[in-house]
């Protein structure tokens, strides 16, 4: 997973990457937002699920402390990052100031 993950968000496109945990109440409060997000910007963001216990590694390296964590990279880069729900207003604004 490590490999393809860094694959991923080597992207052009802001990959928005949504750090979670089955167990997580709030990270089940992101799924219908994210689906909002993807609805709202279409192809301008990639949005992919990162189960921290499943991927404990990719927490790691990213130093996960809490979930859901929310980070956006560009070009391999982590342009932003925040713990805890956000809504889609807030997170499309965050990736349309990267495009």
């Amino acid at each position: 997973m490590s490999d393809k993950f860094s694959e991923i968000i080597q992207s052009e496109t802001p990959v928005l990457v949504d750090f979670f945990a089955e167990w997580c109440g709030p990270c089940k409060m992101m799924k219908p937002i994210l689906e909002d997000l993807k609805s709202r910007m279409g192809e301008g963001v990639r949005i992919i699920k990162i189960d921290v216990d499943k991927n404990p590694a990719i927490a790691s390296k990213f130093r996960i402390q809490g979930v859901p964590t929310l980070m956006v990279f560009k070009q391999g880069e982590s342009k932003w990052r925040q713990s805890g729900v956000v809504s889609a207003a807030d997170l499309q604004g965050v990736i349309q100031k990267l495009n």
